[in-house]
């Protein structure tokens, strides 16, 4: 539901925005949607990602995504996907959700 509202924010902006007039080409549904969140499948690397990025994982909100890079912090790179189990509040449900998403590099 979020993600439609900042899509449909971002195209009314992009619409009444004065470029468009100049002679800028229009943007595209698809390249609002791309520019705002990555894209279905799109891997994240926990060793580097941010709050913001973290939280586009299925069920991580902002206090989890925030304890993922304390515990990183606290305990340097994860070695393994699979470590991000030992952060409190990932559990079985959020790991299956996401388990095709999660990279370490």
């Amino acid at each position: 539901m979020f993600r439609l509202v900042a899509i449909v924010l971002v195209l009314t902006v992009l619409a009444l925005s004065p470029s468009t007039a100049l002679g800028a080409a229009p943007i595209t549904v698809a390249q609002a949607v791309s520019a705002s969140a990555p894209a279905n499948g799109a891997r994240i690397n926990i060793n580097t990602a941010g709050v913001k990025e973290l939280m586009t994982l299925a069920g991580v909100s902002r206090g989890l995504a925030e304890k993922i890079v304390k515990h990183r912090e606290a305990n340097g790179p994860f070695k393994k996907p699979t470590d991000l189990r030992n952060v409190e509040g990932v559990g079985g449900a959020l790991w299956e959700k996401n388990r095709e998403r999660i990279a370490v590099k």
